[in-house]
């Protein structure tokens, strides 16, 4: 297993114009130091998501993980469905991912995403480790109120 270094950062709907709110923090859940995204999701004005992402590389270069099988998280949340998207340096637009849903319990665990998971979104490429460039937890595509803790990120 390999650790990734991640400095999360907030983005919402609205940079296209949607009022979703939210805010990530650093905290402590359920007894773990994590970094929480939390917030409402509205579709009005063509919304509908907030989500915080985070380069795998402080360079801005991509990074190689064609020798792991996919990525590991450690999450709590809500009961809720939330995505994990991917961009690699095959992307060009920023609409274009690939995505993976999943529902986060509102526990710790783990989860595991093979590579093999993730389906493109809005792009007929396919997803290629060896360029992974970015990742997010989205809380995405209906009205509702988002919270989600992440404590590790791990290729494995």
């Amino acid at each position: 297993m390999s650790k990734l270094e991640t400095t999360w950062e907030f983005v919402a709907d609205t940079v296209m114009g949607g009022i979703s709110s939210g805010q990530i923090s650093d905290q402590v859940v359920g007894g773990r130091s994590a970094r929480r995204l939390t917030g409402k999701v509205s579709l009005e004005n063509n919304g509908g998501f907030i989500q915080m992402a985070s380069d795998l590389k402080r360079d801005s270069s991509g990074l190689d993980a064609n020798h792991w099988g996919g990525i590991q998280i450690d999450v709590f949340g809500n009961d809720e469905t939330y995505d994990l998207r991917l961009r690699t340096d095959d992307l060009d637009r920023p609409w274009q991912s690939f995505r993976a849903p999943f529902w986060a319990p509102a526990y710790w665990t783990t989860m595991r995403f093979p590579f093999s998971v993730f389906v493109p979104h809005k792009t007929d490429k396919v997803l290629n480790p060896a360029k992974l460039r970015r990742i997010g937890i989205v809380a995405v595509g209906r009205v509702f109120q988002a919270d989600i803790a992440v404590s590790d990120v791990r290729l494995f």
